[in-house]
């Protein structure tokens, strides 16, 4: 097996290189960037990259970016992310390209050697390698939503706004003020994450975000 390591620390990078090696696995290349991962699948086309997320130059979701990008120029390839963090979003964006030969372990959480070099025989032949606290985190990012920061009062006034009353109407209804209700129009765009847009109207996306939701 041919394996190309992306990993920002020189310790931990060799430490791997010397672990593997001593199980008859080969490193082909050990990198400490993004773009570094990405050359060398590029030359030495690797049966498995073991990356690590928070790389140069910014250290927060480099690697795994670079991960994506890789499955994207070679389907299929086998990807072990070993990490000591759970970056959600682009954890998500890599296991819905198809989670065959996919991996994603926390550092503080592997247990021994043999459980890694399992790991990795395992990615390697297409299999996955998840760890528990990664299905953890990520079942309850799924389960979460923008909307579910709204008062109650502020979700009625969106589920109104839903059913396309304007602020007037709503005022009306709730037999509030105008002012009130656009404060908590306002409200609701600022939870929503809802930053005025020139191609797209805020209320549409904050009724949008009410359905999805």
């Amino acid at each position: 097996m041919r394996v190309v390591i992306a990993e920002d620390s020189v310790l931990l990078r060799e430490g791997v290189q010397r672990l593997l090696a001593d199980v008859g696995i080969e490193t082909v290349a050990a990198v400490e960037d993004g773009d570094g991962l990405l050359d060398a699948l590029t030359e030495h086309r690797p049966d498995l990259c073991v990356v690590d997320v928070r790389m140069p130059p910014t250290f927060t979701d480099e690697g795994l970016r670079a991960a994506i990008e890789a499955r994207r120029r070679y389907p299929g390839l086998p990807v072990l992310v070993l990490s000591q963090y759970v970056e959600e979003r682009y954890a998500v964006e890599l296991l819905a390209g198809g989670a065959s030969g996919v991996g994603y372990l926390l550092k503080e959480r592997v247990a021994d050697v043999s459980e890694f070099v399992e790991a990795v025989r395992r990615v390697a032949d297409g299999g996955t390698s998840i760890d528990h606290e990664v299905i953890t985190q990520l079942m309850v990012r799924s389960k979460k939503s923008p909307v579910d920061s709204l008062t109650p009062r502020e979700r009625e006034v969106l589920g109104l706004m839903a059913q396309g009353l304007s602020n007037t109407a709503i005022a009306a209804t709730l037999v509030v003020s105008d002012g009130a209700v656009e404060k908590h129009v306002g409200n609701i765009f600022a939870k929503l994450g809802l930053e005025p847009s020139n191609s797209e109207h805020r209320r549409v996306r904050a009724v949008l975000a009410y359905l999805d939701s």
